[in-house]
């Protein structure tokens, strides 16, 4: 039967029309949680000079060490100090000011304070400077290269300088202003601030210009600023050369008549090695490194490997000497826009008609092999040698070989290795190599000695070894198919605690040998030597001379005959050995 309904009027008597009084929070700490006297008023400006003093006191600390270091005696030091002090936080407070507003000021300085606080435990733990280069490995770093950072020291570090400052920027009330009168207000304290900077570097400007202009890469000590900077530059230049076409190198390029006459196809492998430093490596210990252990036995036992003790990188990042050493302009001509705007090598290579492949074992190739062939080990068919989402090199040779097992015609393979990368040494090699002893098992390196951290780095360079030594004997392997050659040259060094440094990616130049000086090798099959001409007791001899990562570019165009108006004789570090 048909029906209706009607919505009766409430009662006001009706206790189901009553809103529950709110619940009091449970015990103590839920009431002082609560409590109107534990969220203070602030303005937005109090607010921000607050936490922008805890940036100058807190973390900067490795800032301050490097701005007073060479100064005697404590008043020396504070008469130097606390006006940079007080004119740091003004300027900080002038910068950030203007970009608060009611929706801005709590993420922005949460933001900052992660940052900095985050930046900070790096630079005082490592020796970081937070330049472009050392953010762009921030920007690339994978998830399995950054959780060996994250250790349980970071977390505790975060937990005491970053959690009560964001407690503090989460329970502030902020005091609203009418809008005529917050401009007002937020304009006198910018024209304020920037008085009190001007006021307090007057008495110290001379000295602190004379610094700044003599030791240019303290900036990028300062925090958060040097990493804001440093980011947004990053930003800008990768959004240029994803947007632009790469400029061409050499246009010229082509084979020789060597090359081109040559009965069997060339394999050319060229292995970049990472963090592998020249004062470990084996191979030196007769050349000018005597602290060197034994750490490449393999190579030293074949006797056809030719050394060359005495090489410098173009960087002290993966970032900066990948680029580079395959680049025209090399650290001679170094411009890092040029670079990463302009073709590689390879791309030189692959034009003048060899096949170019990247296999990679670390993260990825910097934009030398863009719009070339490239793989990398697939961890599910090497369970051996893949962990975690890391493969050890072994994975890189295998799986190098079978991509040539089917290959044909001239091939030019770049061997990408993960090599020494720290800090997890005791994670780049199998057991069987663990020989020198004791080991660091440790992905804090603060909880290890340096003997320990040592005996770790050099454990992986055995490993390095092994893996050339076996990549050599694949190459001799194959000489019945193809004119075969090796090159290995690691892209920077390494700091293991000399002068409290340790990793690496200091500014070049006030970078210390550890890091920029690096082992390389070569090895050529008899039938290589013969199509190019090469004469390798010569080369032997002249591989005491200083070399570089510049050599790489013109040394590769002359030994796999390409012909080119772009390559330098005098760079060719073969030349003078080739008839």
């Amino acid at each position: 039967m048909p029906f209706s309904l009607r919505r009766s009027a409430p009662s006001s008597s009706s206790s189901s029309s009553r809103l529950p009084p709110p619940a009091e929070p449970a015990g103590w700490l839920g009431r002082l949680w609560s409590h109107p006297a534990t969220r203070p008023v602030l303005s937005a400006e109090v607010l921000l000079l607050v936490v922008c003093l805890y940036f100058t006191l807190f973390c900067n600390m490795a800032f301050w060490r490097a701005l007073v270091a060479g100064r005697e005696g404590l008043g020396a030091m504070v008469a130097y100090g606390l006006p940079l002090a007080v004119a740091l936080t003004a300027v900080q407070v002038l910068l950030l000011a203007p970009w608060l507003n009611r929706w801005t000021t709590r993420p922005l300085l949460a933001l900052l304070v992660v940052v900095a606080s985050s930046a900070a435990y790096f630079g005082s733990r490592f020796g970081v400077y937070f330049d472009p280069s050392m953010l762009r490995n921030v920007v690339r770093t994978d998830v399995a290269e950054a959780s060996e950072l994250l250790t349980v020291r970071f977390a505790l570090h975060l937990l005491v300088f970053a959690v009560l400052p964001l407690m503090l920027i989460a329970r502030v009330r902020i005091r609203p202003r009418p809008l005529g009168r917050a401009v007002a207000v937020r304009a006198a304290w910018m024209l304020g601030c920037l008085a009190l900077a001007l006021g307090a570097l007057v008495p110290v400007f001379k000295d602190f210009a004379s610094q700044m202009r003599n030791n240019k890469e303290i900036r990028y000590l300062l925090l958060p600023a040097a990493v804001v900077w440093s980011a947004g530059r990053v930003l800008v230049q990768d959004a240029q050369v994803a947007t632009g076409p790469r400029q061409v190198i050499a246009p010229d390029a082509r084979l020789g008549a060597r090359a081109s006459q040559a009965g069997k196809p060339v394999l050319m492998v060229v292995v970049v090695g990472e963090t592998a430093r020249a004062a470990n490596w084996g191979l030196n210990r007769a050349q000018g490194w005597p602290q060197a252990r034994d750490t490449t036995p393999a190579l030293a036992a074949r006797g056809d490997v030719i050394n060359f003790p005495d090489v410098r990188s173009c960087g002290t990042n993966t970032e900066v000497s990948v680029p580079c050493m395959f680049s025209l302009q090399g650290r001679r001509n170094y411009d890092e826009d040029a670079i990463r705007r302009s073709e590689s090598l390879l791309h030189v290579l692959r034009r003048a008609g060899l096949r170019v492949v990247w296999n990679d074992n670390q993260s990825g190739c910097k934009g030398v092999c863009d719009g070339l062939e490239s793989l990398q080990p697939d961890a599910a068919q090497y369970p051996q040698l893949c962990t975690g989402g890391r493969c050890l090199d072994g994975a890189l040779l295998d799986s190098s070989q079978r991509l040539v097992r089917d290959a044909s015609g001239n091939l030019v393979l770049v061997m990408h290795q993960l090599g020494n990368h720290g800090p997890s040494y005791f994670r780049r090699h199998p057991p069987q190599f663990r020989r020198f002893l004791p080991t660091c098992e440790n992905d804090d390196l603060a909880r290890c000695t340096r003997e320990q951290i040592a005996n770790s780095y050099d454990n992986a360079l055995l490993y390095t070894d092994h893996v050339l030594a076996q990549t050599i004997e694949w190459l001799v392997q194959l000489q019945s198919r193809f004119d075969t050659a090796m090159i290995y040259v690691s892209d920077h060094g390494e700091s293991l605690g000399e002068r409290g440094l340790y990793l690496h990616g200091v500014p070049y130049a006030i970078a210390p040998d550890e890091q920029t000086r690096v082992p390389m090798v070569m090895w050529f099959s008899p039938g290589f030597a013969a199509r190019s001409g090469l004469n390798t007791e010569c080369l032997r001899q002249q591989a005491s001379r200083p070399a570089s990562h510049d050599n790489l570019f013109h040394t590769l165009l002359g030994l796999l005959d390409v012909e080119t108006t772009a390559r330098e004789r005098s760079l060719d570090l073969s030349a003078p050995c080739r008839s």
